[in-house]
């Protein structure tokens, strides 16, 4: 076993190189995820008409039954098939303010690595080799940053060429946290 405060050195690296390789992926090589969220072909009218509605921020369903029970009636069905239904998440307007988004990711980033440090702490001993600490810290933070990405494809039916990719993404950054763990892993 390896306590947790000797990882503290490829916890916070392995959160650097993932933020900065991000960086990369979402900026230099934006082409990667330009067709996330393809624009909506009217989309100064649906604007017109959903901003006087003055939305707060947060997400939404359109339609929204209270219930199991409201689910069923005809209204709510009816309501269904004559659509459109939605599934939205409306941001405050105003230009795009990154520095927050920013730093939550890098505390996102650290919360992974310091987990996949956790259980390749308890796992392994001190002066395990190379490979053995790269294969359970590359798996752990596969989980973190790719798993969960799935159930927004199918519950709330997200494009599954995004989770795709985003979970291309996740194994890129999974490999090279485990990379740094190997590297630094303690002796």
């Amino acid at each position: 076993m390896t306590v947790i405060f000797a990882l503290w050195l490829p916890i916070l690296l392995s959160a650097v190189v993932v933020f900065v390789l991000s960086s990369i992926i979402h900026m230099v090589l934006s082409w990667w995820h330009a067709s996330d969220y393809p624009k909506m072909e009217q989309e100064a009218k649906f604007m017109d008409a959903v901003r006087p509605l003055a939305i707060l921020p947060g997400d939404y369903m359109v339609p929204r039954a209270g219930n199991m029970e409201e689910m069923r009636k005809p209204e709510f069905l009816e309501k269904m098939k004559q659509g459109p239904v939605v599934m939205m998440t409306v941001l405050p307007s105003g230009p795009p303010a990154m520095g927050k988004p920013l730093a939550q990711w890098f505390l996102y980033c650290l919360v992974v690595s310091a987990f996949a440090g956790y259980i390749a702490g308890r796992t392994l001993p001190p002066g395990t080799d190379y490979m053995k600490v790269f294969h359970i810290v590359s798996v752990t933070a596969l989980i973190g940053y790719s798993l969960a990405l799935w159930q927004f494809s199918i519950w709330y039916r997200r494009a599954w060429l995004t989770t795709i990719k985003a979970t291309v993404d996740g194994v890129i950054y999974a490999l090279f946290t485990a990379g740094v763990f190997g590297w630094l892993w303690p002796h």
